[in-house]
């Protein structure tokens, strides 16, 4: 199956992705090839707010016939009465939002797609065929949610690094917290003491956890500062941490 396009977005890695798509994460473009007529295929489309993008699990290279699944359970079940990417085609599907349309490119947003993933085919969202409210698998059944909240510290350390470029980092927060925040097997969260600590790329978010109510009260850099004081910078971001320790001196781990 040949892709009619590829997916750009600001999420590189799989544990930056949502679990389904929703309106904290990611906006992205999807960029159709050139020379086959697609400039065709797209009229109509800007009548539609959404659209279902059918892609290509492209990190995988195996299938698990069980998997866990992202929530609730603590045991396998098999990979058909879930959404993980391990599938025998490696085939995803996703509801996005359009946000405008220029030329061959499709900006969207709310998606869950990662960088760089082949996109093998667009249909229209069709509420009357597509939606079906309240059904779902009965393994989210027992899943709480929790509440996110954050601190002033922790806010204005969020909105100095949205500045700074690093603009996903407060959505994947009130994603990844939401559902079975302290969950060390499904997400890169560690405790320490009197709270925990989850990972972003090369950030650090420390909370703490009253009944269901996740509160984050403080950001700080993943880099110790003997690795800041190594002149190797593998993800070029060096120098945004120094700069944020300079002005928040309080967020250590």
């Amino acid at each position: 199956m040949t892709p009619i396009g590829i997916f750009h977005s600001s999420q590189k890695e799989p544990y930056e992705a949502g679990r389904q798509t929703d309106e904290f994460h990611s906006e992205g473009v999807i960029e159709l090839s050139s020379g086959q007529n697609f400039e065709q295929a797209l009229i109509g489309l800007e009548g539609c707010s959404h659209i279902w993008v059918i892609f290509q699990f492209h990190h995988n290279t195996h299938w698990n016939p069980m998997v866990l699944p992202p929530r609730g359970r603590t045991t396998k079940i098999g990979v058909f009465a879930t959404r993980s990417p391990y599938r025998p085609n490696g085939l995803g599907m996703s509801c996005v939002k359009i946000r405008r349309i220029d030329k061959l490119k499709i900006y969207v947003e709310a998606a869950d797609i990662l960088d760089g993933t082949p996109v093998l085919d667009i249909k229209p969202y069709v509420a009357y065929a597509d939606s079906f409210p309240g059904v779902e698998p009965d393994w989210l059944a027992d899943v709480s949610k929790y509440t996110v909240s954050f601190t002033g510290e922790a806010l204005e350390q969020l909105e100095w690094l949205d500045n700074a470029g690093v603009e996903q980092l407060r959505g994947f927060l009130q994603h990844q917290l939401e559902y079975e925040p302290t969950n060390s097997k499904k997400k890169r969260v560690k405790a320490q003491n009197s709270h925990f600590v989850i990972a972003y790329r090369t950030w650090r978010a420390a909370f703490t956890i009253n009944e269901h109510e996740v509160e984050v009260f403080k950001i700080f850099s993943g880099y110790s500062e003997s690795d800041l004081a190594v002149e190797e910078d593998t993800y070029h971001d060096k120098a945004l941490h120094k700069e944020f320790k300079k002005l928040f001196p309080s967020a250590r781990p």
